[in-house]
């Protein structure tokens, strides 16, 4: 019974652990965050990295454990998340397309400064650039599944954590990395991977408005029919 029950919590930290890296997927969005801190040196990116990494970690347990009933509260349905977040990484997407690749000017070296980026580690660094919409909505769907049972909530709210832990370790190795992963592919890899992430975290926030606005149209649909009937 031990056995079961043990292969049971490794088979929940795998579902969990594997839903969330696949949709945040630190490593493509290292390239993304070393083009949002190109004016840092390492010491500041690193110390950035840990800091975007601890709001990670706290994003995840909120959404894990108390995400379905604060969107209650605030009266917020799991499609506006969706279609808002999604809008909020589109723009990200787009603006990082359209902007110009290069070695960077003299002026550009210093801006954004470190005081400047740790402002924006909270938004939009950890929220939606790399804790988005699909990573809350998905770890409030992981959160929601626990059972009733007093002993299986306790081992579901452990693996939780667990959960929260090794994702939010992987971002940190991911933009820690960052630079390191540049030097690997080089100048001219590092600018054709950037823009690729780009154009994927643009892909990635039409998708979710969409699938906001999908969820929206199949519930009015219901609603009509209903009426209709």
């Amino acid at each position: 019974m031990r056995d079961i029950a043990t292969s049971g919590l490794v088979a929940d930290f795998l579902f969990g652990f594997g839903a969330l890296f696949a949709i945040i997927n630190p490593y493509g969005l290292a390239f993304i965050f070393l083009d949002k801190t190109r004016g840092l040196s390492e010491d500041e990116r690193a110390s950035l990295a840990l800091r975007v990494a601890g709001y990670a970690f706290v994003v995840l347990l909120v959404s894990l454990f108390l995400g379905s009933q604060i969107l209650n509260f605030f009266g917020v349905t799991i499609p506006a998340l969706r279609i808002a977040g999604g809008l909020v990484v589109a723009a990200t997407g787009w603006s990082m397309l359209h902007a110009p690749s290069g070695p960077a000017g003299p002026h550009e070296v210093s801006s954004p400064d470190h005081a400047t980026m740790k402002r924006m580690a909270f938004f939009p660094l950890t929220i939606p650039l790399t804790t988005g919409p699909g990573t809350i909505a998905t770890a409030i769907a992981i959160g929601i599944s626990r059972t009733s049972s007093l002993d299986a909530m306790f081992q579901s709210s452990i693996v939780s954590l667990l959960v929260a832990f090794a994702v939010t370790a992987a971002i940190y190795h991911a933009y820690r990395k960052s630079s390191a992963m540049a030097r690997l592919f080089g100048e001219e890899g590092t600018s054709v991977v950037t823009k690729l992430s780009a154009f994927l975290l643009l892909c990635v926030g039409v998708q979710i408005i969409l699938t906001g606005v999908s969820e929206v149209a199949r519930s009015i649909l219901e609603s009509v029919s209903r009426a209709i009937q």
